[in-house]
């Protein structure tokens, strides 16, 4: 059956789960085509209206709402190379990002698991510019880190200088290469809380098969929108 010509808003808040003043907010935002307008100032949607807030929810879901934004502004603009170069860059991304995360659980497993593969710990206790030049990061950083529980080093009793033990260094090795693949802080705690308690590396297994299934949750999404934005450049 033949969608009707005109559309209200609740048409499309209800085909996208959203209320009717985000659909009014969309399409102030330039996220959907322009729309006319009857004598009494009501807007006027078509079922390309439809298409293009589901295509924008779908890429929302699916890139972010920078990328997604982009996208519709440059479809809305028809620029069409720069919309599918942005979807393009979504899909290099999350491959850098699979990449990334194979790397990281070798590198973890080894870490964790003091393999003879591991990068060699310091020797003695360092401070925090050392650390900092150690793992190549700011020391700003481990102040972060330090701030959400992560870290916890002593301090020289006379400057109260952060003193790292090696132990301190090897979780915040850690701690860097869980951060790599955008692990998210506060879920890196219990981790390293079950790693000090137990000696088993199985949480951080764990933490990288959830990554993992995220980033498969990702692929889904942008396979999602590439249907929905296909659909919407099928019928302009």
């Amino acid at each position: 059956m033949d969608e009707p010509p005109r559309l209200r808003p609740i048409d499309l808040a209800r085909a996208a789960g959203i209320s009717t003043q985000q659909v009014r907010n969309h399409a102030d935002e330039g996220l959907l085509p322009p729309t006319e307008r009857t004598e009494s100032g009501y807007r006027v949607f078509t079922p390309r209206h439809r298409r293009a807030l589901l295509t924008f929810r779908a890429l929302y879901a699916a890139c972010g709402s920078d990328v997604s934004r982009r996208i519709m502004h440059a479809l809305n603009d028809e620029d069409l190379p720069t919309a599918l170069a942005l979807l393009d860059s979504s899909h290099a991304e999350l491959h850098h990002q699979r990449l990334a995360l194979d790397e990281t659980a070798k590198a973890l497993t080894a870490i964790a698991d003091r393999d003879t593969g591991a990068p060699a710990p310091p020797t003695g206790d360092l401070r925090i510019g050392e650390v900092a030049a150690h793992l190549g990061v700011r020391t700003s950083t481990l102040r972060v880190w330090e701030q959400a529980g992560l870290l916890d080093p002593a301090r020289e009793r006379v400057t109260g200088h952060r003193l790292y033990t090696p132990t301190d260094v090897r979780l915040a090795r850690i701690v860097r290469l869980l951060r790599q693949v955008h692990y998210p802080l506060p879920d890196i705690g219990p981790i390293l809380r079950e790693l000090g308690r137990t000696g088993d590396s199985g949480s951080l297994r764990v933490a990288l098969d959830r990554r993992a299934h995220d980033l498969d949750r990702r692929s889904r999404a942008l396979l999602t929108a590439a249907a929905h934005l296909h659909d919407h450049l099928d019928h302009p």
